[in-house]
C-alpha cells in the first residue's frame, strides 16, 4: 500500500481503535531541561501590562494548568478518544449539549461555519470551500460586525450577507442562508442578540455568536448558549488562561458533531491543519476546571488592587489623575487608565510605551495607550492604559517604578 492509500485508511483505522484498551511498557523519560530557551535564542522576555494578546502570547497559564499539560506530554494516547472524552465533560460543566476544543477562538469561526454549511455530508466536507455546488453558502451578518476575523469564515467558501435593520433582517433569509453571525464585542449594530437568535430560528437558520474575548464574567460560558445560540466560540488563551492556541466551541450536538466532521485529524476537511494536541486538549480542560474555580468578585478585586497600587506609586507626578475602567464586554476587567497634563509632564503617552517597551525590564504597555478608536479601552488618546491582569505577582509594583521613572523625567 502506498504512504498516501495509508495515509486515507488511517482515519477508518482510527476509529475502529478507539475501543481497544492501552497497556505496554513506559519508556524512560530525559532528565527535566533547566535550559531557558528563550535566553538561548535571544528572545526578549516581557512584562505584560497590556491583556492577553496574540502577539504579546496571550496569557500566562496557571500553574495547575501547567502541571496537566507537563503531565499529559508524557504519555501517548488515542486523539480521538481524549477529544470526545474532553468534549463531553466540557459539554457537562458548560451546561451546553456538546463541546469541542479547537486551535483557538479562529479556528472554532472557521469550524463552526464549514458544521452549518455541510451539515455532516462527507462529500460536501471534502469539497468546500472550492466546490459549493448545491451548499447554502451564504451567511447574514451585521455590517457594523464585520473584523479582521472574517478571514475565518470566508475560509469556507461562503459570501456575506449585510444587513444594518431588523426589517432587513428578516427579509434577507433565502434558501442559501447557511448561518446568521454575531459578532459579541462588537461596538454597534442595531438588533441585538435576543432578536438576532429569535428572527434566524423562525427561519431554522442556526446562529453563531464570536464570543472570543468575552470573559469574565464567568457566566458567559453558558450564557449565550442558554440565550439560543446554537453555536459559541471563546478564545481558550485569553481570560481562561489556557494555552494559546487553545480555544472552546460550545452548542448544539448536531452542529458540534458536524463540526467534528471537519475537523483533525481527518485528512480530507478544512480543518485538518488546525491541529489541537494532546497538550492542548487537556490544559483546556484544566483550564476551564480553573477558571470555574474562581469568582468574579475575586478576580476583579485582585485586579483593582494591582490598579490602585500602581496609581498610589505616582501620586507624586504632577497633575497625573488615574482612573479604573472596566470595558462593557470583552476584556471586561478592571484596567488603570492615566491622563497628565502634558504641559507639565512633557511626553506623549506613545512616548511612554515606547519607553517602556525599549527599557530593562521590557514592559509592554495596554495598545489603547495613546490611542482614539472604538474599541479600546479608552477613547482618549492623551491617555496611558494599563492593563493589570496578566501581571505576575509583583510585577504591578516593577511597572509602577518604571512608569514614574520615565514620567518624572519629563516634568
Amino acid at each position: 500500500m502506498s504512504f498516501s492509500a495509508t495515509r486515507r485508511h488511517f482515519f477508518a483505522w482510527a476509529q475502529g481503535a478507539l475501543a481497544l484498551g492501552a497497556s505496554g511498557a513506559r519508556p524512560g523519560r530525559d532528565p527535566e531541561s533547566t535550559v531557558d530557551y528563550y535566553d538561548k535564542l535571544g528572545v526578549t522576555k516581557i512584562i505584560n501590562a497590556a491583556g492577553t494578546y496574540t502577539v504579546l502570547t496571550a496569557s500566562i497559564m496557571p500553574p495547575s494548568v501547567q502541571a496537566a499539560v507537563a503531565q499529559a506530554a508524557q504519555h501517548p494516547v488515542r486523539l480521538l478518544e481524549l477529544q470526545k472524552a474532553a468534549g463531553e465533560y466540557l459539554a457537562k460543566r458548560l451546561q451546553c449539549e456538546a463541546a469541542l476544543i479547537t486551535a483557538g477562538a479562529a479556528s472554532g469561526l472557521t469550524l463552526a461555519t464549514a458544521a452549518c454549511v455541510t451539515r455532516g455530508r462527507a462529500d460536501a466536507i471534502e469539497k468546500i470551500p472550492t466546490d459549493m455546488t448545491g451548499l447554502k453558502n451564504e451567511v447574514i451578518v451585521q455590517k457594523a460586525h464585520h473584523n479582521d476575523y472574517d478571514h475565518a469564515l470566508l475560509n469556507c467558501g461562503v459570501h456575506f450577507v449585510e444587513v444594518e435593520t431588523l426589517a432587513e433582517y428578516e427579509k434577507a433569509f433565502t434558501g442559501q442562508i447557511a448561518m446568521a453571525h454575531f459578532f459579541n464585542a462588537a461596538g454597534a449594530g442595531s438588533i441585538s442578540r435576543e432578536d438576532w437568535v429569535r428572527v434566524a430560528h423562525s427561519h431554522e437558520v442556526p446562529c453563531l455568536n464570536d464570543a472570543a474575548a468575552d470573559v469574565p464574567p464567568i457566566s458567559n460560558l453558558w450564557n449565550y448558549t442558554k440565550m439560543g445560540f446554537d453555536l459559541v466560540v471563546f478564545s481558550g488563551g485569553k481570560g481562561m488562561r489556557g494555552p494559546q492556541n487553545a480555544g472552546l466551541l460550545l452548542g448544539r450536538k448536531e452542529l458540534i458533531d458536524a463540526a467534528v466532521a471537519n475537523a483533525m485529524p481527518i485528512s480530507a476537511t478544512i480543518g485538518r491543519g488546525m491541529k489541537v494536541a494532546k497538550e492542548e486538549i487537556v490544559g483546556m480542560v484544566a483550564a476551564v476546571d480553573w477558571f470555574l474555580s474562581q469568582t468574579d468578585e475575586g478576580m476583579e478585586a485582585e485586579f483593582t488592587a494591582r490598579a490602585n497600587r500602581i496609581a498610589e506609586h505616582l501620586k507624586s507626578i504632577p497633575g497625573l489623575q488615574s482612573r479604573i475602567v472596566i470595558p462593557p464586554v470583552a476584556n471586561r476587567i478592571p484596567h488603570l487608565v492615566l491622563t497628565y497634563d502634558q504641559n507639565r509632564v512633557k511626553i506623549a503617552p506613545k512616548a511612554v510605551a515606547d519607553a517602556l517597551r525599549h527599557g530593562s525590564p521590557c514592559i509592554e504597555l495596554n495598545p489603547s495607550t495613546g490611542r482614539k478608536h472604538d474599541h479600546g479601552v479608552t477613547g482618549d488618546e492623551d491617555a496611558i492604559v494599563v492593563g493589570v491582569w496578566m501581571l505576575q505577582p509583583g510585577e504591578d509594583i516593577i511597572v509602577a517604578k518604571r512608569l514614574h521613572e520615565v514620567l518624572s523625567k519629563a516634568t
